[in-house]
């Protein structure tokens, strides 16, 4: 059996919202490609995840918040967001495509 292709880009990401398609998971991990098309976060709202997350824009830009500032990140960029940490996205453009990594440690 050949491998499946998994499409990043594709013509129908010009809708708005942001969709979530899990890639692959194991025992102790699961990898997501995240399309995000303007999407943000509620102003109420942080995520607080009970595992870390490695996140790499791979088109687009992003702002993400945390409670001691923000950061600006760019297609190329990637982070590994510690368990517990708190974060919400502030903004994201319209042709913003994400790979999540949320492992257990």
């Amino acid at each position: 059996m050949i491998p499946i292709i998994y499409k990043l880009y594709r013509s129908d990401n010009h809708h708005g919202g942001e969709s979530i398609e899990s890639i692959t998971e194991g025992k102790s991990f699961e990898l997501e490609h995240i399309t995000s098309r303007g999407h943000y976060s509620d102003p109420h709202f942080w995520y607080n995840q009970d595992t870390p997350e490695w996140v790499a824009l791979i088109a687009g830009s992003s702002t993400l918040e945390f409670e001691q500032g923000s950061l600006e990140l760019i297609a190329g960029d990637a982070i590994l967001i510690p368990a517990q940490l708190k974060h919400r996205i502030l903004s994201t453009s319209k042709d913003a495509v994400w790979i999540a990594l949320h492992f257990h440690q």
